[in-house]
C-alpha cells in the first residue's frame, strides 16, 4: 500500500456509536468494568491507555514498518524513556552533532544517574569502532543532523552496534517515515517528535518510539511509559492523527522546496555554505541517496558571515519567514541556532536553522534574497 493512502487507512477509527467518519475524541480517564469486573474493551484508566493513544500508536508502528508504537507527552520523555530502560554503568555512543537537548539530557540527567555516553562522529564508522566498550548497549543516533545536516550509515551502525551486543536507536524526526525508515536498514528503535511533521501545524507537543519488534525492550518501555506518566492527552492524540492523513503530502511538499532553496543559497555572494544532503556538494551525497526516498527533506542550514549577529541582522529582516524555534509546519521558520544552543555548541556562529513551509517557492527565495541583500 503506498503511503499516501497508509497514512489515511492507519488512522482511521471505525465508531461502533455513532459510525462518525472522524475519530472521536475519548476524554473520560477511566473506563466502566462489566459485571465479572473485566474490562470489555481492554481500557482501564488513561494514563495506561486510551483509544485516542490506541490509535495513535499503531499508526506510527505502521508507518515506521515497526511491531510496537509508544506515544509520549514530547519527543524528550520518548527520548528519557529509551535511556531509562537502560542500568547505570551502561555506556551510549552518540554524537555531539545531534539535537542539543538530548545531549544536555545525558550530561544533566543521565550521567548523574549513572549513564556513561561518548560523543563520537557517527558518520566516521572508524571512530564509533574506536569508542565501543563491552559496556555499550545504545547507539543513539540522528540523520540528517539537528542544525548541521550530518548523515550516518545506517545500515553499517546498524550492524556495528548489533555486532556488539548493543541496540541501534534513531531520531528519524527530521526525515519522517515519508523519507526514510531506519527500520528497514536494521534499526531497532525510531524516535520521533511528533511535534514536529506528524502534528504538522505548530500547535501540539509530543513524542513517540517506534520498535521493530516486540519483547523485553518493548515491555520495559511500556512499563516506563505508565509509571513515569510522560503521556499525551487525547486531544493531543488526535491531533497528531489527524496530522498524520496529511503528512506524506506535506512533507514531499515541503523537501520539493528546499532543494532549489538550498542551490539557491548556494550561488548567493553572501552565503558561506549551505548544509543540505539533497546537494551534490554535501559530503555524505551518496548516503542520502542510498537510504532516503521522495526527496532530502524540508530542512537545511546555511552560514553567513559576520557570526551570530549576522545571522540574526539577516532573520530579522525576514518578511514571509517567520524567526521562531521548531520545524515541521506549515509556516516557514527559520532561526540564528546558536541562540537556542549556546555559546558551547559547536554549531557555527553564523547559522541559520531554516523550516520550509508550504509557502510558495518564489515566494521564499524573494524573501531570502532581499535579506540578504538588506542584512
Amino acid at each position: 500500500m503506498n503511503l499516501e493512502t497508509l497514512a489515511i487507512q492507519v488512522t482511521r477509527f471505525h465508531d461502533a456509536n455513532a459510525s462518525a467518519v472522524t475519530t472521536p475524541i475519548y476524554l473520560s480517564t477511566t473506563y466502566e468494568r462489566d459485571a465479572e469486573g473485566n474490562l470489555p474493551h481492554g481500557f482501564l484508566y488513561t494514563r495506561g491507555n486510551n483509544p485516542n493513544r490506541d490509535l495513535l500508536e499503531k499508526s506510527l508502528a505502521a508507518l515506521e514498518g515497526g511491531t510496537v508504537g509508544l506515544a509520549f507527552g514530547s519527543g524528550m520523555a520518548a527520548i528519557s524513556a529509551l535511556f531509562q530502560a537502560l542500568k547505570p554503568g551502561d555506556h551510549v555512543i552518540t554524537t555531539p552533532f545531534a539535537y542539543y537537548a538530548a545531549q544536555r539530557l545525558l550530561v544533566d540527567v543521565f550521567e548523574p544517574w549513572g549513564l556513561e555516553f561518548s560523543l563520537v562522529d557517527t558518520s566516521n564508522l572508524e571512530e564509533v569502532e574506536k569508542a565501543v566498550r563491552p559496556t555499550t548497549k545504545l547507539f543513539w543516533l540522528e540523520t540528517p543532523s539537528n542544525p548541521l545536516l550530518y548523515l550516518t550509515d545506517l545500515q553499517a551502525l546498524s550492524q556495528l552496534a548489533h555486532s556488539v551486543g548493543a541496540l541501534c536507536a534513531v531520531d528519524n524526526t527530521w526525515a519522517t517515515p515519508v523519507l526514510q525508515n531506519p527500520i528497514a536498514f536494521g534499526a531497532d528503535v525510531v524516535m520521533h517528535s511528533t511535534t514536529k511533521y506528524f502534528g504538522g501545524h505548530s500547535d501540539v507537543l509530543g513524542g513517540a518510539l517506534v520498535l521493530a519488534q516486540d519483547g523485553e525492550l518493548a515491555v520495559r518501555l511500556r512499563q516506563i511509559q505508565n509509571l513515569t506518566g510522560g503521556v499525551p492527552s487525547p486531544f493531543d492524540c488526535w491531533l497528531i492523527t489527524r496530522g498524520i492523513q496529511t503528512m506524506p503530502l506535506r512533507v514531499k511538499a515541503q523537501s520539493a522546496s528546499a532543494l532549489p532553496i538550498a542551490q539557491w543559497l548556494e550561488t548567493h555572494p553572501a552565503v558561506e555554505r549551505v548544509h543540505y544532503p539533497g546537494l551534490t556538494s554535501h559530503p555524505q551525497h551518496e548516503i542520502a541517496k542510498a537510504q532516503m526516498k521522495n526527496g532530502f527533506g524540508g530542512m537545511l542550514s546555511f552560514e553567513v558571515r559576520g557570526g551570530l549577529p549576522g545571522a540574526k541582522k539577516v532573520a530579522g529582516a525576514l518578511k514571509v519567514f517567520t524567526q521562531a524555534t521548531s520545524l515541521g509546519g506549515v509556516e516557514s521558520l527559520i532561526e540564528p541556532r546558536k541562540i537556542y544552543e549556546g555559546p558551547d555548541s559547536p554549531t557555527p556562529d553564523g547559522l541559520l536553522r531554516v523550516s520550509v513551509g508550504l509557502e510558495h517557492l518564489d515566494d521564499l527565495i524573494a524573501d531570502l534574497d532581499q535579506a540578504l541583500k538588506n542584512a
